[in-house]
């Protein structure tokens, strides 16, 4: 009897001990955020990053002809250039389609409304009609001609088919559309976001630095309507881009906060939707006393590691901010990129410091805005 005593005595010391040591182990730190990506030498600016066929594509708006916003300058164009990592080594960037084009809509060149009236062309977002639409796997460029809005008050955007992820996009036999929009009907900077299999929807920037939102058509070379404005409530915003976080069903849109062209340094902000269609909430702009920017509680980062939040990309099923690390000149030819993880953890609770995101590892410190005036605006 005595030793059946001491070996229930024993076992519970044991499972004491077992349930201690469970206890103890219970808490464990949030799961550190993948490295980021700094892609430098690649004259490829305020664009996207996807893959096609194993193959990392970069997309962006060329400077290297000497193309310089704000004044009359040559127009070098959108470019792609080709990795197996997004680390790198990056192909020669090749040009989508020629600044000598025609625009269907102004029966100008593009040279003529993109470098001549110095307003620039920018933004290019490839997008595949791939589970939704036709579904047919047709490849279709967005970007954005702020001189329409300027001189005609025309929405700003246009919209090409392409031969494949690469271009050619538009000429001979290739549609290239001056689509109808009506809630995205003003310039500014704008992201495409997949949201199969329902087409796309447009987030975009509107003149009074508001953020809109649009669905496009089921051809994807257009907008259907049924959008939203002011979204969030936000104000003195551009540049959003949008995912859906993986492990909550969240829908995290991000945008620079506030705008500013060309700018080194712009906080990142964010906001929240159960639904791509919104109604988007940002966390109120409360409790910045603990190192956070003056947008508080809103802010992914305070320093965007020292350049420009500008659309949201995934690779590999990891949301990445696609940054642009700009220089402050009017020529951004030797600017680079960098793509930083977008790890969302949740809301903490108000009067908390916020840390609703694994925190940037970029190593960017403080900084203050020293560009030009934004970009689209008229």
């Amino acid at each position: 009897m005595t030793r059946f005593v001491r070996a229930l005595v024993v076992c519970a010391v044991l499972a004491a001990g077992l349930v201690a040591t469970t206890a103890a182990a219970a808490p464990t730190a949030p799961a550190a955020a993948p490295e980021g990506i700094t892609i430098s030498g690649v004259d490829l600016h305020d664009g996207m990053v996807l893959q096609a066929d194993g193959v990392y594509l970069l997309y962006g708006t060329m400077y290297g002809c000497g193309f310089a916003w704000g004044v009359a300058s040559p127009w070098c164009g959108f470019g792609v250039a080709q990795a197996t990592s997004p680390s790198g080594p990056w192909s020669a960037p090749t040009r989508l389609f020629s600044p000598t084009s025609v625009s269907p809509f102004r029966g100008a060149v593009w040279q003529t409304i993109c470098g001549d009236s110095g307003a620039g062309c920018f933004n290019p977002r490839m997008v595949q009609r791939t589970g939704w639409g036709a579904d047919d796997g047709a490849w279709i460029l967005w970007f954005n001609a702020p001189d329409d809005f300027n001189r005609l008050r025309a929405n700003a955007y246009y919209s090409m088919e392409c031969a494949g992820p690469t271009g050619p996009c538009g000429g001979s036999g290739r549609a290239t559309t001056k689509p109808s929009m009506y809630d995205c009907t003003d310039n500014g900077d704008f992201s495409i976001v997949v949201d199969a299999p329902r087409p796309p929807v447009m987030l975009c920037t509107m003149a009074d630095q508001t953020l809109a939102s649009e669905r496009l058509t089921p051809a994807g070379t257009a907008g259907a309507g049924g959008g939203a404005r002011r979204l969030a409530g936000l104000t003195n915003t551009e540049a959003p881009g949008a995912y859906r976080d993986p492990s909550t069903g969240t829908w995290i849109m991000t945008y620079s906060d506030p705008h500013c062209g060309y700018c080194a340094g712009a906080p990142t902000g964010y906001a929240t939707a159960s639904s791509l269609a919104g109604p988007w909430t940002a966390p109120p702009n409360t409790n910045p006393d603990w190192g956070a920017p003056p947008a508080g509680r809103r802010a992914v980062s305070a320093t965007s590691c020292g350049g420009q939040a500008r659309t949201v990309v995934t690779l590999s099923g990891q949301a990445y901010q696609f940054i642009d690390l700009w220089l402050g000149t009017r020529n951004e030819t030797a600017a680079a990129v960098r793509l930083e993880p977008l790890v969302y953890r949740g809301e903490s609770p108000p009067g908390s410091p916020l840390q609703a995101f694994a925190p940037w590892r970029c190593g960017a410190t403080e900084g203050g805005p020293h560009g030009s005036p934004h970009r689209g605006r008229a």
